[in-house]
C-alpha cells in the first residue's frame, strides 16, 4: 500500500461551463485517489472515480462532522466549524443524523411534492407571465432562475405571502458574486435573524408547513428544538436556492446549445424527467460540498487514506466515470443517467432531491412550451460563468424570443 509523496494543489475554478476542471478528470484517469493541497494551503485526499466516491459516502468508517479540526477547508475562509448556527444535518454522523433526517423525510415524500406541484407551476406561471409582458431580451437569471426556488423555499417554510419580497431578496444575493463577501455574509446574517423570529412565531402559533408541523411533532414528543428548526431552515434554503438557481439556468443554456435535445422535448415531453437527470449528471453542481473526514486508516486497491485526514468527493468527475457512464463527455437525454452523484449518496444522499427534480421538470417545460422561440440574446461566447469553489453558474443569461 503506498501514500502520496508529493502534492499538486487542487484546481477549483472552471475554464469551460460544461465540464470539470481538467486536473480533476486527469486525477481520475492517473490517481483516483490522491493526496492533494487545498487552495488556503491544507493538504486533503480527493476521490474521484465513481466507485470510490459511492465508498466513502456510505462508508461509517468516514464522519461527515465538518466541525472535526480535520475537516477540509477550500480556503482560509470557509469551514462549516466556524458556523455561528448549530450543527446542520449534513454534519452529524450516526446515530445524531439517523434521528434528525427521520424527523423530517415525512415532509419530502411523493405525495408532499404532488401537493405541491400546483403552486410550483403557478410561481413558473407568474414569472414566464413578467417575461412575456416586460422587455425583450431579458435576463433570465434574475426573471425566473434565482427568484423560483427562492418562491418554491418561501411556501415549503411556510413564510408569509407579504414577507415574500424580503426573503427573495436576501436569497438572492446569497448567489451574487457582483457584490462583496462582506454583503453576502450580511444578507446571510439577515436571513438568520429572519428565520429565528419565523421559528418563533411558528412556536406561538404553528402553521401547516414545514416547520409549522416540524414544531407541533416536537412539542408532542417533548421540547422543541428552536436551534435545531434554524440549522434545518438555514440548510434548506442554502441547498435548496443556490443549487436549483443554477440548474435553471446553465440548463437552459445547454438545451438552446443542443437544438436537437430541445427538439426531442418539444416531440416528446415525457422525456423531461430524463433530461433533467442528465442535466444534473452533466453539470453536478455541489461538486465540492461533500466533505469527510477518515475515522481510521481506509484502503482503496493500492493506496490508502490515514486515519484523520480530510477528503473531498470530486462527484463532477465520479460523474464523467466512463466505468459508470458510457461516452461520459456526451450530453445525452436517452442515457439512463439516474444514477449519478449529483445529489451525493448513501444516508447523507440530498434530502430534498425530490423537490429539486419537481422544480426543473416543471420550469423546463414550461419555459419552452410557453415560449417555444427562446434563443440566447448574445453570442455564447460573450456569457460570463461563475468559477466558485462549491457551486458555479451563470453571472446572467440574456435571452429573447
Amino acid at each position: 500500500m503506498t501514500t502520496a509523496d508529493s502534492t499538486e494543489t487542487l484546481q477549483i475554478a472552471r475554464t469551460c461551463p460544461y465540464a470539470p476542471p481538467e486536473q480533476h478528470l486527469r486525477l481520475l484517469r492517473e490517481q483516483p485517489v490522491a493526496e492533494v493541497t487545498l487552495p488556503g494551503g491544507s493538504n486533503a485526499w480527493v476521490a474521484t472515480r465513481y466507485q470510490d466516491i459511492r465508498k466513502v459516502l456510505s462508508d461509517p468508517r468516514f464522519s461527515a462532522d465538518r466541525r472535526n479540526p480535520n475537516a477540509p477547508k477550500l480556503n482560509g475562509e470557509m469551514g462549516a466549524g466556524e458556523s455561528p448556527l448549530p450543527k446542520m444535518m449534513l454534519e452529524m454522523d450516526p446515530p445524531e443524523h439517523g434521528h434528525a433526517r427521520r424527523a423530517v423525510i415525512g415532509e419530502f415524500t411523493v405525495r408532499r411534492m404532488a401537493a405541491l406541484k400546483p403552486r410550483i407551476q403557478q410561481i413558473v406561471d407568474e414569472h414566464l407571465d413578467a417575461m412575456l409582458a416586460g422587455p425583450n431580451p431579458v435576463d433570465l437569471v434574475q426573471a425566473l432562475a434565482l427568484p423560483v426556488p427562492s418562491l418554491v423555499i418561501c411556501e415549503l417554510l411556510g413564510v408569509p405571502y407579504e414577507e415574500h419580497d424580503f426573503f427573495q431578496t436576501h436569497s438572492a444575493q446569497l448567489l451574487n458574486h457582483t457584490i462583496t463577501a462582506e454583503e453576502r455574509q450580511h444578507s446571510a446574517l439577515e436571513l438568520v435573524i429572519y428565520l429565528d423570529k419565523l421559528i418563533k412565531a411558528k412556536e406561538e402559533n404553528p402553521t401547516d408547513d414545514l416547520l409549522g408541523r416540524q414544531v407541533r411533532k416536537q412539542r408532542e414528543n417533548g421540547e422543541v428544538d428552536h436551534g435545531g428548526l434554524l440549522s434545518l431552515a438555514f440548510l434548506l434554503l442554502i441547498a435548496g436556492h443556490e443549487t436549483t438557481a443554477n440548474m435553471i439556468s446553465l440548463g437552459t443554456y445547454m438545451l438552446l446549445q443542443h437544438p436537437e435535445s430541445l427538439e426531442a422535448l418539444r416531440a416528446d415531453p415525457d422525456k423531461t424527467a430524463g433530461a433533467v437527470e442528465e442535466l444534473l449528471r452533466h453539470f453536478t453542481i455541489a461538486e465540492f460540498a461533500i466533505m469527510r473526514v477518515a475515522l481510521e486508516d481506509v484502503e482503496f486497491g493500492d493506496t490508502v487514506i490515514p486515519a484523520g485526514s480530510g477528503v473531498l468527493t470530486l462527484a463532477n468527475a465520479g460523474n464523467r466515470d466512463p466505468e459508470a457512464f458510457e461516452d461520459p463527455e456526451a450530453f445525452d437525454i436517452e442515457r439512463d443517467a439516474r444514477s449519478h452523484l449529483a445529489f451525493g449518496f448513501g444516508p447523507h444522499q440530498c434530502l430534498g432531491q425530490s423537490l429539486a427534480r419537481v422544480e426543473l421538470e416543471i420550469v423546463f417545460s414550461t419555459l419552452f412550451r410557453r415560449i417555444p422561440s427562446l434563443r440566447l440574446a448574445v453570442p455564447a461566447e460573450e456569457l460570463a460563468f461563475k468559477d466558485e469553489a462549491s457551486v458555479y453558474g451563470m453571472h446572467e443569461l440574456p435571452v429573447t424570443w
